[in-house]
């Protein structure tokens, strides 16, 4: 159950709720309980202390009586003014008691009514006292506050402040007691408690809608890819991704069908491989065997067979050229092919191989141009690969051009870069294929009508060795019309002449 992306993030989500819930009403409850506390600890306290202060005053004045008389005999005077307190806190009781605990008065609120009769005196036979553990802290204390039943003194929880009354001599002679029931806040604490909890679950429901429907536009495109991956595992590459919007998830969704255009283009391009190897090999190998066994049976007149041989020299040139291929491209795969970079001229390069390649421009009637800024450029590169690229590239150009049309070689600076450009007009590429141009085993003669040699490695490997390089190479090309390779070089200075010691040593003798 627990295995879903879905169900562990709205599980999270909830649970993340739920404590958020419990921690913010507990909170609010905790600050609330403790500032009603303090307000009522503060109130009785002061009610307490006027009370006691004259209380205190009055018994002063009287005759040197002792402080139970004196109670027996002022409760009438002192009942009105317990009684006038009663608006100064809800609930109010104040009890008044002698040094044993035993309660003489009780007024305040209506509530009062409960302890003693309408005149506030506790009769003798209804005897009111203090629990022994409240009267020996009272001989300790210069006043205290609780929150409890008072040791069994009250049948409900009351919140409560005793002030002694001490004589001159510090004896307790007696108490006076404000106190007033918690039902009131315990009831406005549940109301509280309900309102937080029905307004955050419904919050949260609303929260849960919400979720779902952003979890599940976040899921449902990872359940299609999900999908889709199987379909890949089982050879399916025709599988898409529907994406919409412009957020995270529809760029992974448009990764992911790039990714699955890629990897269905390389498996067709792999698949086109295999036909041109096995055409590239099977074509010379079976010319080479039919010419050999012919020469052995003696079917081939003898002036001929050197015109044969010559025939098979070519098809073992081709088989040689493609397996070279292969193998350069098992070597940079493996990283096992080492560059030697070193200052070298590029352009007394690119002179060589359109000298090289004479006969083949004649033979089409081309226009050749070499347009370069100085007569000597230094690059910094190995000279053998870039001249395996370059010749390469030059190569194609040739072979694609038509006849008369014009062939162009460039080397310009760029800033720190040299950019190397060749140039043909004639069948150029078709613009869908130009992404695909530098892949692996990618022709884009695909009838073979120009293209009988290639295998559709040579781009690939140049692409490779001038990445290698830390450089760029790109085609831009106009079908039917002309086609442009051009890659860049990081520039150089001219290298200092080698200087032969032999030659040194024989000058200095």
């Amino acid at each position: 159950m627990f295995k879903s992306v879905f169900v562990k993030y709205i599980s999270a989500f909830m649970l993340i709720n739920i404590l958020s819930i419990f921690l913010s009403t507990s909170v609010i409850t905790t600050l609330v309980n403790t500032y009603d506390e303090n307000n009522k600890s503060r109130t009785l306290a002061n009610i307490a202390y006027s009370v006691t202060a004259f209380i205190i005053d009055d018994y002063t004045k009287s005759d040197e009586i002792s402080f139970n008389d004196y109670l027996n005999k002022s409760v009438y005077p002192i009942k009105p003014m317990l009684d006038a307190l009663d608006g100064t806190a809800e609930n109010l009781v104040i009890f008044i008691a002698d040094g044993e605990g035993n309660v003489k008065l009780v007024g305040g609120s209506e509530q009062s009514d409960m302890y003693a009769g309408e005149d506030g005196i506790v009769s003798s036979g209804e005897a009111l006292t203090y629990p022994a553990s409240v009267t020996a802290a009272l001989r300790d204390s210069f006043g205290m506050s609780r929150n409890d039943k008072l040791d069994g003194f009250f049948p409900e929880k009351h919140f409560s402040y005793i002030q002694p009354i001490t004589t001159k001599n510090g004896v307790v002679v007696g108490s006076v007691m404000a106190c007033t029931m918690n039902s009131d806040m315990d009831d406005l604490l549940e109301a509280m408690i309900k309102t937080i909890i029905m307004s955050t679950l419904w919050l949260m429901l609303a929260a849960l809608i919400a979720v779902y429907f952003i979890t599940e536009r976040l899921v449902s495109p990872i359940r299609a890819m999900s999908r889709a991956a199987r379909a890949f595992a089982a050879g399916k590459f025709d599988v898409r991704i529907e994406s919409s919007g412009n957020d995270e998830v529809a760029e992974l969704a448009t990764a992911f069908n790039n990714m699955a255009n890629s990897m269905q283009h390389s498996t067709e391009v792999q698949r086109l491989f295999l036909a041109n190897v096995s055409h590239d090999l099977r074509t010379p190998m079976t010319t080479i065997k039919g010419y050999i066994e012919n020469i052995q049976s003696g079917a081939i007149p003898q002036d001929k067979v050197p015109h044969y041989l010559g025939v098979i020299s070519t098809e073992v040139t081709r088989l040689s050229r493609l397996v070279s291929s292969l193998l350069d491209i098992t070597k940079i795969q493996a990283g096992e092919r080492k560059f030697d970079i070193k200052p070298f001229d590029i352009c007394e390069m690119a002179r060589e191989i359109i000298i090289f390649s004479e006969q083949r421009l004649e033979a089409k009637q081309l226009d050749v141009m070499f347009d370069a800024d100085r007569d000597n450029m230094f690059v910094n590169a190995d000279r053998e690969s870039i001249h395996q690229i370059l010749s390469n590239i030059c190569d194609n150009a040739i072979k694609f051009s038509k006849d008369g049309g014009r062939y162009e070689v460039s080397i310009k600076d760029a800033g720190p870069k040299t950019v190397v450009s060749v140039y043909n007009e004639g069948i150029g590429i078709a613009e869908e294929e130009l992404p695909y141009v530098f892949d692996r085993f990618y022709k884009s003669d695909k009838s073979r009508g120009l293209d009988k040699t290639g295998v559709g490695l040579g781009l690939f490997i140049a692409r490779t060795i001038i990445e290698a390089h830390n450089e760029t190479i790109k085609v831009e090309s106009e079908y039917g019309k002309w086609c442009r390779f051009t890659f860049t070089l990081q520039k150089a200075n001219k290298p200092a002449p080698s200087v032969n010691k032999e030659t040194i040593n024989k000058d200095t003798e």
